[in-house]
């Protein structure tokens, strides 16, 4: 039985490393098959060396992580550990993200994995930004995240949210109730992230004055959008030609981020998405970003992550 030691500075730090009921700890002991001890100022691993070995580097990195002020879940412990799995724990030291938005009760939002990170930045450094990668990897919330943080900071006059209406496997017939009501469902995801960010009434307000839009991507149509911070949400359901007539609706001083996930487009079968068309159209276009999430970046409950790979490998088996 091989055995290493950690010291720790402060005993806070032990508190937020092991988290409740040691939660943080028991994932590093499952990974790894090893017995982590703390007492007082020291932290004992034990087992195989090489997992020894692994599991100080997760720890040591979760420690890092504690001292810049991250608060530590089951998601970033996860993460940690892919990290030192795939021998990039030097990727580590940059995870300490800067908080890109403040919610409406409060809460710092701040990207959690590389992938998001990358994201945030390429939306900063680019006028049309493309994110795409499976359910769960943040692309919606972070660009509403940025767009908001783009408005408080009078960068834009606008936020403007749009996806198309395309059922999802399903035909929901006609629905009551006026124009606005008949689109909501379809657009439930945006408010969400929205509502989240403002609040009910600070939304409703930027809605009746015109600063937010949250409409259908028909509405589009004729439009140029000056002064605007616009996200296409769900664009694997948009058509090559809707595609087209969203980017062209582009005006000064505006920000484009293109968000959509190519393993579920809904559209009738033999119907291309626009979204495939523009990632190979737009590729070699400066100040047009292109950038692909992964199942690490999944920051929703872990089974997320297994579903998705469980699905990539059932495709790959298909072809």
């Amino acid at each position: 039985m091989f055995e290493q030691r950690i010291n720790i500075d402060r005993m806070e730090q032990a508190v937020a490393l092991f988290g409740s009921f040691d939660e943080n700890i028991r994932l590093v002991e499952k990974e790894y098959q090893v017995s982590v001890v703390g007492r007082g100022a020291e932290i004992k691993v034990s087992g195989e060396p090489e997992n020894v070995g692994k599991a100080v580097r997760v720890i040591e990195s979760l420690l890092s992580l504690v001292n810049r002020g991250e608060a530590l879940s089951e998601q970033n412990v996860r993460y940690c550990i892919s990290l030192i799995n795939d021998g990039s724990e030097e990727k580590i030291e940059t995870l300490a993200g800067d908080c890109i938005c403040i919610t409406s009760k409060g809460k710092p939002v701040k990207p959690k994995t590389l992938g998001q990170k990358n994201y945030c930045n390429q939306i900063r450094q680019n006028t049309i930004t493309i994110g795409v990668g499976p359910a769960g990897t943040g692309k919606t919330y972070l660009a509403v995240a940025m767009a908001v943080t783009a408005f408080r900071a009078q960068e834009v006059n606008r936020i403007i949210l749009t996806r198309p209406a395309v059922e999802a496997g399903e035909k929901l017939g006609f629905l009551p109730g006026d124009l606005q009501q008949k689109v909501d469902p379809y657009l439930r995801p945006l408010y969400d992230a929205l509502f989240d960010m403002l609040g009910a009434e600070t939304y409703q307000k930027y809605l009746e004055r015109g600063n937010i839009e949250v409409a259908p991507l028909a509405y589009m149509r004729g439009r140029t959008l000056d002064d605007s911070f616009i996200i296409l949400d769900e664009a694997q359901n948009t058509s090559p030609e809707q595609m087209k007539m969203f980017l062209t609706r582009l005006g000064f001083n505006s920000k484009m981020v293109i968000t959509g996930d190519v393993t579920q487009i809904d559209l009738p079968d033999g119907k291309r998405s626009g979204l495939k068309d523009v990632m190979r159209i737009l590729r070699n276009i400066d100040d047009i970003a292109q950038v692909r999430f992964s199942d690490k970046d999944v920051v929703r409950h872990r089974l997320v992550q297994d579903i998705i790979k469980a699905y990539e490998k059932n495709e790959e088996s298909r072809r």
